[in-house]
């Protein structure tokens, strides 16, 4: 764990300066006050009883001088505290987020989305308050503990033995507060991730959700996730609040014993009224001391769950890099070889998603897919852009193996149109660019008239400049397709994938995208997935996938008269549109 922390503490960055600056100023506030009470003592005992009135007053003017210095120190700690803590909170959340953008897909696949939420969030957030408090008070705390612990000693030696009781009734409280405490701590974050999950999910889906009339279901549901957060935080707070009352317990105990032996001693004479009140205020310095440091061990029990969390995703392992890539090498053409390919999402898996593919694209040529659901025809196009690594075999593009690219490279020549589509808040311009920041208008209009986007984005009261809301939810899912298709196409990219990326366009208007991706590069290697065959029919070669093996690879006239899976498929939608 003190890796970890260590881990962490290495993002304060260019916030380091006011991290150091807070424990400073906080010395100093606790020096002024454990100043204050011995300045108090003296003046009750030679200034008070001693009716001298310059003395008191000397006195008096130096206990406002330093009850202001304490201020200003308090004050700057405050500021400098808020400072260091939200920058650090702010250099985490960005490391955490750049860190998932590293991640493969095969990287994210370990982790739900609602879970990365939380820990950008709410983890976070955890690890931040709990350092602004122990910058502020790890430091001054202990400090006057100490202070005032020396000073309640120099006062009155048997008198402060009443700490030998206290201190070690509180340690062995604290141990078994914070042995019980974490793991219960754990576990609630673990039910926040799946309340999240449930809110996400809720959300994404809430068109199908009215449309089934289920917003019953969801809110009893949603209302379990959210109970089960309660019980799971009632559970662990209740452990927790148990030091409240050993802390009240130990002060009271510690003042009334001070005040009974105390009395009894100023009775006799052997203990100064000011030495009494005097000790009585180290008494309430060196608990309140106690009472901080038992805040700190908590909120460190507490944040150490939500540091575990942390640290799990920074030090995630990616497991597609291009650390031994030829930074020089670029991709020339958009030749596509599979060699003895095989994968599975689980490594371990002997039965692999892919097993034995061996294909040649020739650069320029158009490919069809089409296979049944699960035979692995999304899985075979990932293969390309290194979103997911061979587990045996080697993919070539442009002559090369994909791991011999820089991935930014690679990626940069191979536009992906995935099943699911994504469009993000903003306008249709700026989503367009995605795929070529420095497009110009003329290029733009050009790729949306290429995917049959341009008649509907100019019907439009803004036109290019229409608001899209968050994943383009005001615009129908052919349109939302054509888009993306429009996007893709702006990469000017070697390689273009559609993978099932016109499943929510008519037929006319599918073979009008098909028509005019063929004359917009027609340098371009495309590669179409698809469910109906007259979509890949003029395809230059189609590959029938079956459980992840190489069918058939062939013209449309050679499969139809030769594969048994092609005609069967083609013969049913035949059937179909009859």
């Amino acid at each position: 764990m003190f890796r970890k922390i260590k881990q962490l503490l290495s993002y304060l960055g260019e916030y380091e300066k006011y991290a150091v600056l807070t424990p400073l100023v906080m010395v100093g506030e606790a020096a002024m006050e454990i100043l204050i009470p011995f300045l108090m003592a003296q003046m009750i005992t030679y200034g008070v009883e001693a009716e001298n009135i310059s003395y008191t007053v000397r006195i008096g003017i130096i206990m406002i001088v330093a009850a202001l210095f304490s201020l200003l120190c308090g004050a700057l700690g405050g500021r400098f505290s808020a400072k260091a803590g939200i920058g650090f909170g702010k250099n985490i959340r960005a490391k955490l987020f750049e860190r998932v953008q590293d991640f493969s897909f095969s990287n994210v696949d370990r982790y739900s989305t609602a879970s990365l939420v939380t820990r950008l969030t709410t983890d976070v957030t955890n690890v931040q308050n709990t350092f602004m408090m122990c910058i502020r008070m790890l430091v001054r705390a202990p400090s006057m503990l100490i202070g005032a612990l020396i000073m309640a000693i120099t006062i009155n030696p048997k008198m402060a033995l009443v700490f030998a009781v206290v201190i070690p009734v509180l340690a062995i409280a604290l141990s078994l507060i914070a042995s019980n405490a974490y793991p219960r701590f754990n576990k609630m974050l673990e039910r926040y991730d799946k309340m999240n999950a449930a809110l996400q999910e809720n959300l994404i889906a809430i068109r199908v959700v009215k449309a089934f009339v289920r917003e019953p279901h969801e809110i009893d549901k949603f209302e379990l996730s959210a109970d089960e957060v309660r019980k799971t935080q009632i559970a662990a707070e209740k452990v927790v609040l148990l030091n409240g009352p050993v802390m009240q317990l130990c002060m009271y105990g510690c003042i009334l014993a001070v005040l009974w032996f105390g009395g009894k001693m100023s009775i006799l004479g052997t203990f100064e009224l000011g030495e009494l009140s005097g000790f009585i205020s180290y008494i309430g310095q060196i608990l309140m001391s106690l009472m901080m440091i038992t805040m700190i061990f908590i909120s460190l029990i507490i944040s150490m769950a939500s540091v575990r969390r942390i640290c799990e995703v920074l030090d995630e392992q990616v497991d597609i890099t291009d650390t031994e890539a030829d930074p020089e090498l670029t991709v020339q053409n958009g030749a596509i070889e599979f060699r003895n390919v095989s994968f599975s999402y689980n490594k371990s898996s002997e039965n692999p998603n892919l097993e034995n593919i061996n294909l040649s694209i020739r650069s320029g040529e158009t490919i069809g897919i089409i296979g049944g659901t699960g035979s692995a025809k999304s899985t075979l196009v990932q293969l390309i852009p290194r979103l997911y690594d061979v587990t045996e075999g080697s993919v070539l593009v442009g002559g090369h193996d994909v791991r011999e690219y820089k991935l930014s490279v690679l990626r940069d020549q191979v536009a992906m149109v995935l099943q699911k589509n994504v469009l993000f808040s903003g306008t249709i311009r700026e989503n367009l660019r995605w795929g070529n920041p420095e497009a110009t208008d003329e290029q733009i209009v050009e790729a949306c008239k290429a995917a049959q986007a341009h008649d509907f984005i100019t019907a439009f009261p803004d036109g290019y400049d229409t608001e899209l809301g968050q994943g383009g939810t005001n615009v129908s899912g052919g349109q939302k397709q054509r888009l993306c298709i429009a996007r893709a196409l702006l990469k000017k990219p070697k390689i273009m994938i559609l993978d099932d990326s016109t499943s929510a366009v008519d037929t006319a208007t599918d073979a009008k995208i098909r028509d005019a991706l063929k004359a917009y590069h027609s340098d371009i290697t495309t590669i179409i997935i698809a469910q109906r065959i007259s979509s890949v029919a003029e395809a230059d070669r189609i590959l029938v996938m079956d459980e992840g093996k190489c069918n058939a690879f062939d013209t449309h006239a050679n499969l139809l008269s030769h594969n048994e899976i092609y005609r069967e498929v083609y013969e049913s939608q035949q059937k179909g549109a009859e």
